[in-house]
């Protein structure tokens, strides 16, 4: 495939059809956060790179707007049918670039082939509507437009599946893109600009810029000739995402922090609760913004599932997600190791039971990486900073209640609201949780994670900014209503104005 030197792991920028040299200008490196081995190189961009990139994708606009919506959806198609057929190739990629599991990578991979193929499908719908007009011989409707040039600002955690969340949408709908990856994982996003290469996508369509946020980042948020900034990433950095694309006025689209909670009432499945606690809270090592990181559970069954959960945690395996029968890899940088630990002391401080774990995992081959061991806290009041803030790490936190009224005001007290989920045999507590539960994502009887694409992504308050992902909703991000009246009546007929 295009876009990489010969025997080596360097990659350009591509921009306008064609693919740059790393070597050309400054370069920056990955490591496998497993290892600490070399992964790639990547070209450092820069603000004059961005307005290249820019000035590409506004001329691409032009005719890429006019292409027929079947036929944009049919390059999305040809690009999921490339993507299936080398998810294994691209799933070890990104366990080597970016450190979860195997299986989980193999995930990551699936999502992107399904958004790839659910949005192909909507280049043969992309509803509008059509409504009475309340004249006679008048037709009165509405149709998607698209906005232009899109602003694609991704994370690291989920390197392939996020990137398609906001690609997929936009390109059907007939915006082109720049499109910057988080620095720590640039690999898959390198892969997928090259399965549209493929799959025929026209130049200057699809513009990739690797760097940093504070370089490339910010010259995309203050390019006056991009619409839209759609961006995942903490509540904190969304803040000033939010702010400096208020300069000029773009559409900003922010899917941001979470500290999500499994409700276990005293009548739940036991065993069930524990299978989506140990998934949601440790699966990806806990770095996903979906993440379990607090249990809401009823005094009735705390010691019977804090005794469990740790049976269960003490058994996981750490260590490299391409070694088989690791369940935990390493977390992304030493930096975020480094913030994970501090918690720890931060939880004792605040009188928190330490039940399991607490410490970074630095015996035999772990000391090579970046590795954490499962941490579960115990016996937590809601107010404590282990059970109110983000730490995207293998840590939870059980706060006990003594009703369902409390449940659901503990999952409520906290400044996100992303995702939730509430184990319980009795159907009016599961329907009074959808009532009064304030997430933009609920599970009955199952963990945090694992949203499918053909519904909404996103949540509520500090978590975002009230757009949503995936499904159709997407499309409500990446286009302009325009209302349409065709009045062929051949006189004059004023709306509204009695006669």
């Amino acid at each position: 495939m295009s876009g990489t030197a010969i025997g080596t792991r360097a990659f350009g920028h591509y921009i306008d059809g064609k693919w740059g040299r790393a070597e050309s200008g400054p370069t920056f490196e990955t490591r496998n956060p497993a290892t600490g081995e070399p992964v790639a190189t990547y070209a450092r961009g820069t603000a004059a790179d961005v307005d290249r990139a820019v000035a590409a994708a506004k001329a691409a606009f032009a005719k890429w707007r006019l292409v027929p919506a079947p036929k944009r959806g049919e390059i999305l198609f040809r690009a999921a049918q490339l993507l299936a057929e080398r998810k294994e190739e691209f799933a070890r990629e990104m366990t080597e670039e970016m450190g979860k599991v195997l299986l989980e990578a193999r995930g990551d991979v699936q999502e992107g082939i399904d958004m790839a193929f659910y949005m192909g499908g909507e280049g043969r719908r992309l509803f509008g509507q059509q409504v009475p007009a309340e004249l006679p011989n008048k037709w009165a409707m509405a149709v998607r437009k698209p906005l232009g040039v899109c602003g694609m600002i991704t994370p690291w955690n989920f390197p392939l599946a996020i990137p398609t969340w906001k690609i997929m949408p936009a390109l059907v709908a007939g915006n082109t893109i720049v499109f910057k990856p988080a620095s720590l994982t640039p690999l898959l996003a390198v892969r997928l600009t090259q399965i549209f290469e493929e799959a025929g996508l026209p130049a200057g369509v699809l513009n990739l810029v690797t760097g940093t946020g504070a370089e490339v980042g910010d010259a995309i948020l203050a390019h006056p000739d991009i619409a839209l900034i759609s961006f995942t990433g903490s509540t904190e950095t969304g803040d000033h995402v939010a702010g400096e694309a208020a300069r000029t006025r773009k559409r900003v689209s922010l899917e941001l922090g979470g500290k999500n909670a499994i409700i276990v009432m005293d009548d739940a499945d036991l065993d069930l609760a524990l299978d989506g606690i140990v998934w949601s809270a440790f699966g990806t090592s806990g770095q996903r913004c979906t993440a379990a990181s607090r249990v809401i559970v009823h005094r009735a069954v705390e010691r019977a599932l804090t005794d469990r959960l740790a049976e269960r945690v003490g058994k996981l395996r750490l260590g490299n997600g391409l070694t088989d029968g690791v369940e935990i890899g390493p977390v992304i940088s030493r930096a975020q190791l480094e913030r994970i630990n501090s918690y720890m002391a931060i939880g004792r401080e605040e009188g928190a039971e330490l039940v399991l774990g607490g410490r970074i995992a630095d015996d035999g081959d772990l000391a090579r990486g970046h590795f954490h061991e499962p941490t579960i806290f115990g016996g937590a009041k809601a107010t404590m900073r282990v059970a109110q803030e983000e730490i995207f790490g293998p840590v939870t936190t059980l706060i006990p209640v003594d009703s369902f009224a409390e449940a659901i005001e503990v999952a409520n007290g906290v400044q996100y609201g992303l995702s939730a989920a509430i184990y319980t045999a009795d159907v009016n507590r599961a329907f009074r949780a959808m009532q009064d539960i304030d997430t933009g994502i609920l599970y009955v009887n199952a963990g945090t994670i694992g949203a499918e694409i053909q519904l909404p992504f996103g949540g509520t308050k500090a978590t975002g900014n009230g757009h949503r992902e995936a499904g159709q909703a997407a499309l409500d991000v990446v286009t302009e209503w325009q209302s349409i009246y065709v009045d062929y009546s051949g006189r004059l007929q004023r709306a509204q104005i009695d006669d």
